[in-house]
C-alpha cells in the first residue's frame, strides 16, 4: 500500500490530440517535478501521439 506523501505517486497520462486518458505510469517527484510528456500509441487515434501527465 502507498504510503502518503509518497515520492513515486502513480499518474495519468492523456494524449494531447483526444484527450483520452489511456495510460497510467509512476514518476519520481523528486527528480522530475514538472508534468512528463511521452510520445505513446493512442488506440483511439490510431498513432503516436504526445502524452501528457494529468492531475
Amino acid at each position: 500500500m502507498a504510503k502518503r506523501g509518497d515520492v513515486r505517486p502513480v499518474v495519468t497520462m492523456a494524449c494531447g490530440d483526444c484527450r483520452e486518458r489511456n495510460y497510467t505510469t509512476v514518476k519520481n517527484q523528486r527528480s522530475d517535478p514538472q508534468r512528463i510528456e511521452l510520445s505513446k500509441y493512442c488506440s483511439r487515434c490510431r498513432g503516436h501521439r504526445l502524452h501528457r501527465e494529468v492531475r
